[in-house]
């Protein structure tokens, strides 16, 4: 029978998973000087990925590490744009009834409209009623 200390991983390997997700919060930082639009713009590396609420309903749009909500009407689209340097990959997704989570690996990234303004976070749907 295997013992509860047998099912937990090597430290070592606990250290390595939390470097390979902090390696880029600790490149990009020094360079982002706040967390504002702008700034977070000059960074560099733009990489966007458009979202678009082809649903009936309001989607919402979920932006980590930083849990910020955008709230996306039918038919509307946005930009959300990972900027700066990551591992791997620029973006991790997940999708559940009414929400779509977005996680910018790089720690760094926007949200704008088609045009490129930037998109408004918070609870938009409400004030639509």
């Amino acid at each position: 029978m295997a013992s509860e200390d047998d099912e937990r991983p090597d430290p070592a390997e606990r250290r390595a998973a939390i470097e390979r997700i902090i390696a880029p919060l600790d490149a990009n930082m020094p360079d982002a000087g706040d967390f504002g639009f702008e700034a977070i713009q000059r960074l560099g590396n733009p990489v966007p990925m458009l979202v678009q609420n082809d649903g009936e309903g309001w989607l919402e749009l979920w932006l980590e590490p930083f849990g910020q909500d955008y709230w996306l009407r039918p038919g509307e689209a946005v930009y959300v744009t990972s900027y700066g340097v990551w591992n791997d990959h620029p973006f991790e997704t997940v999708h559940e009834p009414g929400r779509l989570t977005v996680w910018a690996t790089s720690w760094f990234a926007t949200v704008a409209d088609r045009d490129g303004n930037e998109f408004p976070p918070g609870a938009r749907r409400d004030a639509d009623g």
